[in-house]
């Protein structure tokens, strides 16, 4: 192979995101765990949840996902966003829904799981710095809760959080990988 050729192979290889080695180049990630819980009530019914990233001076950096009954007619279901309050006086009331790969129908009971890469939305533009993730969950006839993670992007090593909710919201898990 004449010194051309090695340089081209290399080059192709590092543009379809290889080393030399062969492995794939890996970008950072979060992994956010949201547990719904099972919840004894006369009328139940699933909570609204908003999950976001916010910057330190608790501006919103990034909405990462909305859940809420998306099928209702007549959009019906955006009346009830702002049950969800933090997240709503924050961004909320400011985006236009839904919002495909962010907004998705509510959940049932059980634990759920959403993967974020960096360089893709949600995540693309989310520089260095200290943050928290926020979970806010808001059901009719229920209650309302908001559940905060803190953490640093990137992360200099893989990094598990947990932080645990009382009522609306279960076990909230968050996984971050450099």
């Amino acid at each position: 192979m004449t010194p051309l050729h090695l340089r081209f192979g290399t080059a192709a290889l590092a543009a379809a995101g290889f080393t030399a080695l062969g492995t794939p180049a890996l970008a950072a990630s979060l992994t956010v765990g949201v547990e719904i819980p099972r919840l004894q009530v006369a009328e139940y019914h699933r909570p609204y949840v908003a999950v976001w990233i916010e910057r330190a001076d608790n501006s919103v950096a990034s909405t990462l996902a909305v859940w809420y009954d998306l099928k209702l007619k007549n959009a019906e279901g955006t009346k009830w966003l702002k049950d969800m309050r933090q997240w709503w006086r924050r961004t909320g009331r400011e985006l236009d829904l839904p919002i495909d790969g962010v907004t998705s129908p509510t959940r049932p009971v059980g634990k759920h799981t959403l993967e974020f890469t960096e360089g893709k939305a949600p995540l693309a533009a989310l520089p260095a710095g200290h943050y928290k993730l926020v979970v806010e969950a808001a059901r009719e006839v229920g209650g309302r809760e908001l559940v905060s993670i803190p953490f640093t992007w990137p992360a200099a090593q893989a990094t598990s959080l947990q932080a645990q909710g009382q009522t609306e919201l279960g076990a909230i898990t968050l996984q971050v990988k450099p």
